[in-house]
């Protein structure tokens, strides 16, 4: 839980982990599971309370099937804010905590040591529990202002996301294949909640954040503040590609957020649920069998269309790093397509 900046979230973290710690008793044989996800304001903070809340299964709780938690048993699992996916890897990398997620680009940019991880070198500990569900990166202004295209944002007021953000990687990378660089703007680095709150009382004119639609922060904002979002063009896809690998084409559907009533053509990415090489393969699969079971479902489910995009058959999809051997083992027995070298990536 190093080298953060958002500290209030992190001390309640830390304070709760301390309090679970000195309850006497049975308690005491907890086993503590932290899942890096993002700030409050985000779809990944958004799921990763779920997860958490789907796996933990706290010492002499009832059973499943008598209405008690399907979690992993003497389990106890927290969503801890952090700046986001980049640093979420390093953490987990460097043994900061249990297990983070990510962007899939930012994943294999990680494990290949390329990108922004270019200077620290491959983070070749990093497993896959799971792909959860599919991202959007979103360029979100006021509808009442000038900005109509990427060109548009040169000279204004623009968050690119917070350091150590996914978010922050890409729009340096979209900025790029637009033509622009960060001088080009008056640009700001700030967490998603802060930025839509910037944007509502007019001393920012726009922001990128990349999340699973629909985002939080930016269906709160579109709620009070009429919003529009600023489509990637074909041309600016192909370049991003040509230099920088393989992106998906992606589109924010119409009606997404109140007001926006028109489809925006953006870019995909897919979110990783990211562990250790070093972590316990029993526990892994036990996690991963606690993920796919229907009472984490029905959790998800409740998250609609976030959470209901996590399901079992799309948990190998854009996977970008090898499969945890847990999660290799628990996929195999579902009978999902992971022959003796696993999916792209897996061990052997």
């Amino acid at each position: 839980m190093l080298g953060l900046h958002c500290r209030s979230p992190l001390r309640v973290v830390v304070i709760v982990l301390l309090v679970w710690r000195t309850i006497p008793g049975s308690a005491e044989e907890a086993n503590f599971f932290r899942i890096g996800a993002a700030a409050t304001a985000g779809s990944f903070f958004e799921i990763g309370g779920v997860l958490a809340s789907a796996i933990s299964k706290p010492v002499d709780s009832p059973p499943c099937e008598e209405g008690g938690s399907c979690g992993v048993p003497g389990l106890i699992a927290v969503a801890q804010a952090t700046e986001g996916s980049v640093q979420n890897l390093r953490m987990v990398a460097s043994d900061q905590i249990e297990s983070g997620i990510a962007q899939s680009d930012v994943v294999s940019w990680a494990f290949a040591g390329t990108g922004v991880f270019a200077e620290t070198g491959p983070l070749t500990k990093l497993r896959a529990i799971a792909s959860l569900f599919p991202e959007n990166l979103h360029v979100v202004v006021r509808a009442d202002g000038p900005i109509q295209t990427l060109p548009d944002l040169q000279g204004r007021r623009i968050s690119l996301g917070q350091t150590g953000s996914g978010t922050l990687a890409d729009a340096r990378i979209v900025l790029a294949a637009s033509g622009l660089t960060e001088p080009d703007l008056s640009a700001e680095y700030l967490r998603s909640g802060t930025a839509a709150a910037d944007l509502a009382n007019g001393s920012l004119e726009g922001f990128f954040l990349i999340g699973g639609i629909p985002v939080p922060a930016v269906r709160a904002l579109a709620a009070t503040t009429p919003i529009r979002l600023i489509p990637i063009p074909e041309d600016v896809l192909l370049k991003m590609r040509e230099k920088y690998g393989p992106y998906d084409q992606s589109v924010i559907p119409a009606d997404t957020y109140p007001g926006v009533n028109v489809a925006t053509s953006t870019v995909g990415f897919h979110a990783l649920w990211v562990v250790s090489v070093d972590a316990s393969e029993p526990l892994i699969y036990a996690i991963t069998k606690a993920l796919w079971n229907g009472a984490t479902q029905r959790l998800l489910d409740a998250h609609d269309p976030i959470g209901k995009g996590v399901r079992l058959e799309h948990a190998l999809d854009d996977l970008s790093v090898p499969l945890h051997l847990g999660a290799l083992r628990f996929y195999r027995q579902a009978g999902l397509p992971v022959q003796d070298s696993g999916p792209p990536g897996a061990p052997d």
